[in-house]
């Protein structure tokens, strides 16, 4: 029994802590600034920041690399004083070519990035705080799943125009239930044509989905039950 209970909280830490079980990333444990073109935190690697053309939301067109390949540690805590049910803990992803160090930070612009744990996974979700209104309005974000390069699912969120310019909101996108092993995060406009938007990234899981970490964790007890 004390073996078992052993396997039950390694199991738990393992969900927790983001290892081969669960890829959590809450940049807590990263310094502020820049984290490079490839940067991995709590088991996700993120990548490929801003590498495709589009038309910006003035109707110009940016070319790849234009916002910048540079994945940013922001130290957010004046979002997330004002958004605390959004953002959690002190840092949030950001990204481009520059931030404010300290408390303040910078909302900067990007078009798409990409995300993995390096295997199969069937859960994926992500917290945002996103510029809507004004020139943002009629953008869709899209968390795109893929299996060996093939798109497996979708989720998205248009933003909307609720009057004036450039209003702060919370919003999360997540996969479930379907096997992928790469995750993309881009602004499009209804024709598939590439746009950016400005944002703040935060709280990313990827996981098998979570009732299985559950389903594992009885499996192994029930494993070790028998061979006693």
């Amino acid at each position: 029994m004390k073996h078992s209970t052993l396997l039950l909280q390694t199991l738990t830490t393992a969900a927790i802590a983001g290892t081969t079980l669960a890829g959590i990333a809450d940049f807590e444990s990263q310094q502020e600034g820049f984290a490079g073109e490839t940067f991995t935190d709590g088991g996700i690697t993120f990548s490929g920041l801003n590498d495709v053309s589009g038309v910006n939301p003035d109707g110009s067109d940016f070319t790849p690399g234009e916002y910048g390949r540079q994945f940013i540690v922001e130290n957010a805590t004046l979002a997330m004083n004002d958004f605390p049910g959004v953002l959690g803990g002190t840092n949030a992803l950001s990204f481009g070519t520059s931030y404010i160090a300290g408390d303040n930070l910078s909302i900067n612009i990007l078009s798409s990035f990409h995300m993995t744990t390096g295997q199969v996974e069937s859960f994926a979700s992500m917290d945002m705080l996103i510029f809507e209104n004004g020139p943002w309005s009629g953008i869709t974000l899209s968390l795109d799943a893929t299996l060996n390069g093939v798109l497996v699912a979708s989720d998205s969120y248009m933003l909307s125009d609720r009057g004036g310019r450039d209003n702060l909101v919370g919003q999360s996108l997540s996969i479930d239930g379907v096997a992928f092993d790469s995750l993309q995060l881009s602004a499009r406009y209804n024709d598939g044509t590439y746009t950016a938007f400005a944002g703040l990234v935060d709280n990313v899981v990827i996981t098998p989905t979570p009732g299985t970490l559950g389903l594992l964790a009885t499996g192994s007890l029930l494993g070790m039950r028998r061979r006693r």
